[in-house]
């Protein structure tokens, strides 16, 4: 039996079905097709925005740019458009009133150089292509090693104006808990010393670890603090006397586990008292960290330490006038350079990374501080350790300076260095630069 006809009604109650069949996908268009040819050179009459040269693999601590949303304004004649990332499958863009827009994911790239392909209409050459660099972070960390149990007033205004005039940077201070023992520093000066730090670290996310020069006014209070049997002080062996009755100079290294465990609680303790919280981060004084120091750093809660010093730089302690800080260093940090990068030290020793480690990340002092080196010579070890391609794994760079003797000049200094890493920062889309702090380090250079 042959199907009735339909009515001219019934067609016509069918064909809105139809074309709404047709508007579903992709409203009627053809999928992406193969990838079109590279243009001899960009069709100007498309503007394309939201396009990066620099494509920085996140991490636990930064985001990274593991997307990006391009917009493209076109002619108004225009029917769709699609890209291509690296050849791969095709990717329709949306249509907006301004034109065409599609998120494109990046995340699985690998570091490298990569392009984007863009045509319109099916055309079988691209409108536009665009290179990038999917890259790893370069990570500046820059450093405050407090010697004294005071810092003036003008260095403090001073580190203000490095903030200024660098807004992304971050500044790990290391803090003396000699601040809190030294009977010159007044009550007074202690409440505007702990109210500044707070408004560095609130204010700025500047982290507050730990700097120890075993002062007698600090290691003999240790037991008190501590409520444990006195720990005596070490007048020797010092870097740069015969014998040093402040302490100050005296190898932290000469204290053994047990004892420098507990100068380290000791620090926790005056830390968290004056409501700095625990300081997890850490920098001997001297750079004179031994294995042992390591060892109490992780006992004590600690997760990463920048004692390894680039110690080549520090040659102008290099003589016998100048005692034996330049020596000792030359002799405990023999392997640590320019490029020396963060490892977890072996069990057996300081210097090498192994299988079985301490889980204190060694983030070496690569660019040192600013008293021993010039703008230039910083600016030396940053390229030696980026030359402006795309990173296959995460570098760091380190610098910084003593609050006690900061002065104009040495801000000169270091902030001439810290505009040319500013050159280069992934948040402007020049290169891959973040400024880090010590302690997060760890969560970029995992422990195997």
């Amino acid at each position: 039996m042959m199907p009735s006809p339909l009515s001219p009604y019934s067609l016509l109650l069918a064909l809105p079905l139809s074309i709404s069949l047709l508007a579903c996908g992709d409203s009627g268009f053809p999928a992406p097709g193969e990838t079109p040819q590279a243009p001899a050179q960009n069709d100007a009459s498309f503007t394309l925005g939201g396009l990066r040269q620099w494509s920085i693999i996140g991490n636990e601590v930064d985001i990274g740019n593991d997307s990006i949303t391009v917009t493209i304004a076109s002619p108004v004649d225009t029917d769709y458009v699609d890209g291509w990332l690296n050849s791969g499958e095709g990717i329709r863009f949306e249509k907006a009133d301004t034109g065409f827009t599609a998120t494109i994911d990046l995340s699985q790239l690998a570091p490298g150089d990569h392009q984007l392909l863009f045509s319109a209409d099916g055309a079988e050459v691209a409108f536009a292509s665009h290179a990038f660099k999917r890259s790893h972070p370069l990570y500046v960390v820059v450093t405050t090693d407090w010697d004294d149990a005071d810092t003036s007033d003008v260095a403090l205004a001073l580190q203000d104006d490095l903030h200024d005039e660098h807004p992304e940077l971050l500044l790990t201070h290391f803090v003396g808990p000699y601040t809190f023992t030294d009977s010159t520093v007044s009550q007074e000066r202690q409440d505007l010393l702990v109210a500044w730090l707070k408004g560095m670290r609130d204010t700025y996310q500047d982290e507050i670890g730990l700097h120890i020069h075993p002062y007698c006014n600090f290691v003999e209070q240790v037991g008190t603090i501590l409520n444990i049997p006195d720990i005596p002080c070490n007048t020797q062996p010092s870097t740069v006397y015969s014998d040093d009755p402040s302490g100050y100079t005296v190898q932290v290294s000469s204290y053994d586990d047990e004892q420098f465990t507990n100068l380290l609680l000791a620090s926790d303790k005056l830390f968290e008292e004056h409501g700095l919280g625990k300081p997890t981060s850490f920098r001997a004084g001297g750079w004179t960290a031994e294995i042992n120091t390591i060892r109490s750093l992780a006992a004590a809660g600690y997760v990463a330490d920048t004692s390894a010093l680039n110690w080549k730089r520090l040659d102008e302690w290099d003589g016998p006038r100048m005692g034996t800080l330049y020596a000792w260093n030359r002799e405990h940090w023999s392997s640590i350079g320019d490029t020396s990068q963060p490892y977890y030290p072996s069990v057996d020793d300081i210097l090498v990374p192994g299988t079985e480690s301490i889980n204190v990340l060694e983030v070496p002092d690569n660019g040192i501080l600013v008293d021993y080196v010039s703008t230039t010579e910083m600016i030396e070890i940053f390229q030696a350790n980026w030359d402006g391609e795309l990173l296959t794994a995460p570098v760091n760079y380190s610098i910084g300076f003593h609050p006690s003797n900061f002065n104009a000049q040495y801000k000169q200094t270091i902030g001439g260095a810290l505009t040319y890493v500013d050159g280069f920062l992934a948040s402007k889309d020049q290169g891959p630069v973040l400024y880090g702090r010590l302690s997060d380090m760890p969560k970029i250079w995992k422990r195997n």
